[in-house]
């Protein structure tokens, strides 16, 4: 439950609009909602500025609409990542306003007009580079996630360390950015290239693109982690979701 909607809740049973009781039962979701094969927990917008995020890799359909409704139900802006098309358009079915990005793989729901909607962020711009066209579904996910969390965001693409003349084309761009998020796989070395030119926070995502030897995105991965530039951190393998929900955090305390 958002701090608006308590809020308005308390105010009802001030009001004498509601029963304690009914107060009593509607906050008891709150902290998390039972569905049996899930526990979506409600608090987690409280927390972390966002609501919980649903990841249907593995999920079945049916799974992912009902832990979908529980969240719409709650919450003006609803996220889902690594969704298929299937579980989209089962979701699609229930709830009418979901919408589905086919190359990020992403699911959101927006409540239309809602005062509780998150604020579009101001403080700065996350600017998400990839280092191949290859690589582009992991930067948009990265893109889906930190647009949807309010931040304004940009992308250049196919940009990678081969023709490093495309990276310096765009180097205004690169330093107006609040955040960078570099996405590579292969060699894994743009981040560490990119660090080196500018001195704000720096977020590398490995993807599992490249021959035998990239090891499904584990060389790229150990690249990063080795990295000599200072202010890179590193993700997963593929983890765009997690690289723009970070990017978000710190655009947030700027």
């Amino acid at each position: 439950m958002s701090d608006a909607k308590l809020r308005k809740l308390m105010e009802q049973v001030a009001a004498g609009e509601l029963k304690p009781e009914e107060a009593m039962k509607q906050y008891s979701f709150s902290p998390f909602e039972d569905l049996g094969m899930a526990k979506v927990d409600h608090h987690r917008s409280t927390r972390k500025g966002f609501p919980e995020v649903v990841f249907c890799e593995g999920k079945t359909e049916e799974q992912v609409v009902k832990i979908m409704q529980s969240l719409v139900e709650h919450h003006p802006v609803v996220l889902a990542t690594r969704a298929t098309v299937e579980q989209y358009e089962a979701v699609k079915k229930e709830i009418a306003a979901a919408e589905y990005n086919k190359l990020a793989r992403t699911i959101v729901v927006r409540k239309a007009a809602d005062e509780d909607q998150p604020a579009q962020n101001d403080h700065g711009r996350i600017l998400i580079l990839s280092a191949g066209t290859s690589d582009i579904p992991v930067a948009e996910e990265a893109a889906a996630v930190a647009e949807v969390m309010g931040n304004s965001v940009e992308r250049v693409f196919d940009v990678g360390a081969a023709g490093i003349h495309r990276l310096l084309h765009f180097k205004e761009k690169i330093s107006d950015a609040n955040v960078i998020i570099v996405v590579a796989g292969m060699d894994g070395v743009l981040p560490t290239l990119v660090g080196g030119l500018v001195d704000k926070p720096v977020i590398a995502v490995p993807t599992s693109v490249g021959y035998g030897s990239a090891f499904e995105g584990l060389a790229p991965l150990l690249t990063m982690m080795n990295s000599c530039s200072p202010g890179v951190v590193v993700v997963n393998i593929d983890n765009g979701f997690g690289a723009g929900y970070f990017a978000s955090m710190i655009n947030r305390m700027k």
